[in-house]
C-alpha cells in the first residue's frame, strides 16, 4: 500500500500547501503565450482598423453617390427651367406676332373722301359735302366718292421726327391699301377728309402717293391730341 503524504510534506520548503498559492496566467505557458497573446491583439487592432476604413469608405461613398445625385437632380432642373424660359419665350413671341398680325377693327367706318372745295359756312341741305372747322371759321368741305376702311392692321401713336412732336400712324390692309394708293394718286396735293359717324375727323394734305399703305398723319400739337385724334379714327 502506497503512503499518502501529510500536508508538511506536499507544502514543501515554504510550508504551505500548493493549493493556496496563486500563479500569474502569463506563467503558465511562458514567453511564447504572451508573443501569442500580443500577436492576437495586434491582429484584432488591424482587423478593427480595417473595419473602420471600410466603413469610412462606404459612408464616403454614400455621401459622394448623393452631391452626385444632388448635382444631378439639379442640372436636371436647370435644363428644364431653361427649356420652360426657351418656351415660355416662344410662345410669347408667337402670340405677340400673331397679335400683331390680327386686324383691328373699327368701333365705325373710317370713310375717306377727296375735298373739292372749302367753302366758308355750313353746308347747306343737299350738299356733297361736311362742315368743319377752319382757322377762320365754319366751313363747308365739298367731297366726292371717296373710300370706307372697316379694319386696319395698325393705328396709334409713334414720335415725329420734330422734336417733342408726334404723329399718328394708320397701316391699311390688302385692298383697302390698293384703294387708297389709287385715291392719294388722284389727290395729289389735294386734301382728304378723314370722316366718323358723319363727322369730320382730320383733313390731312396728299403730299405724294401713298403706296404702301402706311398713312402718317402729322399736326398733333402734344400726344394727348394724339392720342385724342386716334380714338376719333377707331369710332370711340
Amino acid at each position: 500500500m502506497a503512503a499518502v503524504p501529510d500536508a508538511e510534506a506536499a507544502a514543501g520548503a515554504g510550508g504551505e500547501p500548493d493549493a493556496t498559492r496563486t500563479l500569474d496566467p502569463a506563467d503558465w505557458s511562458g514567453p511564447d503565450a504572451r508573443r501569442r497573446a500580443r500577436s492576437a491583439e495586434r491582429q484584432r487592432a488591424a482587423a478593427e482598423l480595417k473595419r473602420s476604413r471600410a466603413a469610412l469608405r462606404r459612408s464616403t461613398s454614400r455621401q459622394d453617390r448623393a452631391v452626385r445625385d444632388h448635382r444631378s437632380s439639379l442640372l436636371i432642373m436647370v435644363i428644364m427651367l431653361g427649356l420652360l424660359i426657351a418656351t415660355v419665350v416662344v410662345s410669347g413671341g408667337l402670340v405677340a406676332a400673331s397679335m400683331r398680325n390680327r386686324p383691328i377693327t373699327l368701333a365705325a367706318p373710317l370713310h375717306i373722301y377727296p375735298v373739292v372745295r372749302i367753302v366758308p359756312g355750313q353746308c347747306p341741305a343737299g350738299t356733297a359735302g361736311i362742315s368743319g372747322q377752319t382757322p377762320g371759321g365754319p366751313a363747308c368741305y365739298q367731297l366726292t366718292r371717296g373710300i370706307a376702311i372697316r379694319k386696319v392692321a395698325d393705328l396709334g401713336v409713334q414720335r415725329a421726327q420734330r422734336a417733342g412732336a408726334y404723329d399718328v400712324a394708320v397701316t391699311l390692309r390688302g385692298n383697302d391699301r390698293q384703294a387708297f394708293a389709287a385715291l392719294t394718286r388722284a389727290s395729289l396735293h389735294r386734301d382728304l377728309a378723314f370722316v366718323v359717324r358723319d363727322r369730320l375727323v382730320t383733313v390731312p394734305r396728299v403730299d405724294a402717293p401713298i403706296l404702301n399703305g402706311k398713312v402718317i398723319i402729322t399736326g398733333p400739337r402734344d400726344r394727348a391730341e394724339a392720342d385724342r385724334l386716334v380714338r376719333s379714327l377707331r369710332g370711340r
